[in-house]
């Protein structure tokens, strides 16, 4: 167990980099920052020079890899960080300098277990991406096809271990504060961003679900997944198909191919709500580097490290959230947030109705190109304080992944309107899942598992109340009240004491 003082020096030496680059301006004039976390942040910047305008992407990369990946959560919690440091924090860049290729050869071979000759005839030693916690290499297999390798950077998982045990450390003494840092939950955003990095950590579950979703995406013909290559494929190194494409940060290279940005813009949309909301299972790193346009018209993505999960229920309440604030259903939308537990029940299912028509109204009145799913997202958090509501960390990769889908939509289409292009495919996704048919399926299911519950059941209630043996009943014998020794031990010591206390009385009359 890792002792308080190092936990605290850690703390400081990342304050003292986030010091100099005035990303611990905002946390020292927020009124709701915890006395003790004001202090710490003032000790890291004592003698420090602070520029006057922050640049919290470029502290967050000092700091480390680990910090990358957290800045990147942050970045979707304004209402944790504010508003201009979860600005800052969406241009962070998950990018550092490649390790060397001898490092990542070495690693390649001990992970497959493996000469590198036998499975791979050609690699490219010069990454064509170097991230926080992996690079990836082309190569080529000893069967002739072009292939991508991920490989985890050296002592990758060491640096994030540390790191991740004083993010918890910090986060337990911050919440134990009370007030507004307990209502933020900021052990549970900690224990939700673990979960993220240990899955990026284990390139097979990155692999399995790359697999998934490819299978998931068959009904999608726009959007492609690139397929695993297990033969070539372990914890620590992930090879899978090569996709030759041109990236969406290139927007003029997209022009000059002649490929519909529009188009590609609705795949895109598509895409994300049947992963998010049909299947409950999405990429949640949809940014630019990570979608290729492919010389068909497709749209293929790459890097499936980070996937987030909605159950049915969850998906059921996010679509109907997303078509009622679409159409100005208010109302609706507040029921549900009270139904999902969202907003403790002592508040007014009224007033949170009409604290989401100040958000929603102002959307719906803007032009089509400046509606903004992003903008909503911000309006909603800006309302979870007045209404006591606690962070839903499950929901959390779902809010980041819509604001980031929504910047690659409208840099590819400037004028596309989120809510008319997704209220066609939520509406029919609604009509499918909530209406008359849908319910009669559901009471099905549920009475055919009740009933195939049932022999079950009955088995328990048997082996609870056994049947009687072979002997007669017997007679029915009458009620007669059972008194114990000691009590009869007691009632006459009780009798003496009394008798004593009588003659004594009588004594002293006479």
């Amino acid at each position: 167990m890792t002792a308080p003082a190092i936990h605290i020096w850690r703390l400081l030496k990342w304050g003292r980099v986030l010091a100099r680059h005035g990303a611990l301006r905002g946390i020292e004039r927020d009124i709701n920052t915890p006395a003790p976390v004001r202090r710490l942040a003032r000790i890291a910047r004592f003698g420090a020079r602070v520029p006057k305008v922050p640049t919290y992407a470029e502290a967050f990369q000092d700091i480390g890899p680990a910090a990358i990946k957290f800045g990147q959560a942050l970045a979707t919690r304004p209402d944790l960080i504010g508003e201009e440091a979860a600005h800052g924090l969406r241009l962070l860049q998950d990018s550092l300098p490649p390790a060397p290729f001898e490092q990542i050869r070495a690693a390649i071979e001990q992970a497959l277990e493996r000469p590198i000759d036998e499975v791979f005839s050609e690699i490219d030693p010069e990454p064509i991406g170097a991230a926080s916690i992996a690079q990836v290499h082309r190569a080529v297999t000893t069967d002739g096809r072009q292939v991508a390798i991920k490989v985890l950077r050296p002592n990758i998982e060491e640096d994030f271990a540390r790191a991740l045990d004083t993010y918890e450390w910090a986060a337990a003494q911050v919440e134990s504060m009370g007030g507004e840092a307990a209502r933020l939950r900021p052990r549970l955003v900690v224990a939700t961003f673990r979960q993220w990095t240990m899955r990026e950590l284990d390139l097979r579950r990155e692999a399995a679900s790359a697999s998934e979703l490819r299978e998931g995406m068959e009904a999608e013909s726009g959007f492609y997944v690139p397929e695993i290559d297990w033969t070539r494929s372990a914890r620590r190194v992930m090879t899978l198909e090569w996709i030759d494409g041109i990236k969406l940060t290139d927007r003029q290279a997209l022009i000059d191919a002649g490929h519909d940005l529009k188009a590609l813009a609705a795949i895109l949309v598509r895409a994300f709500l049947r992963q998010a909301v049909v299947d409950g299972f999405f990429h949640a790193d949809l940014h630019q580097g990570n979608l290729f346009a492919l010389s068909d018209g497709r749209l293929a993505a790459i890097d499936f490290g980070i996937m987030g999960r909605v159950d049915r229920q969850a998906r059921i309440w996010l679509g109907e959230i997303l078509y009622g604030l679409i159409t100005g259903n208010y109302r609706r939308v507040a029921e549900i947030h009270f139904e999902a537990q969202y907003v403790p029940p002592h508040h007014n299912v009224e007033e949170f109705a009409t604290a989401l028509r100040a958000v929603g109204e102002p959307i719906r009145g803007l032009p089509v190109k400046d509606i903004s799913v992003a903008k909503m997202l911000d309006g909603l958090f800006t309302i979870t304080r007045d209404f006591d509501m606690p962070t839903q960390p499950h929901l959390l990769l779902l809010q980041k992944t819509m604001v980031m889908e929504e910047g690659v939509a409208t840099a590819l289409d400037p004028d596309i309107n989120m809510w008319e292009t997704s209220e066609p495919f939520l509406r029919e996704w609604l009509r499918s899942e909530l209406g008359p048919e849908a319910a009669i399926a559901d009471e099905l299911i549920r009475n055919f598992r009740a009933l195939r519950r049932l022999p079950d059941l009955i088995r328990r209630i048997e082996a609870h109340y056994p049947p009687p043996g072979a002997a007669p009943p017997p007679p029915p014998l009458p009620d007669i009240v059972v008194v114990q020794p000691f009590r009869v031990w007691r009632y006459m010591l009780t009798a003496v004491v009394a008798a004593g206390l009588g003659a004594a009385a009588a004594l002293l009359l006479l």
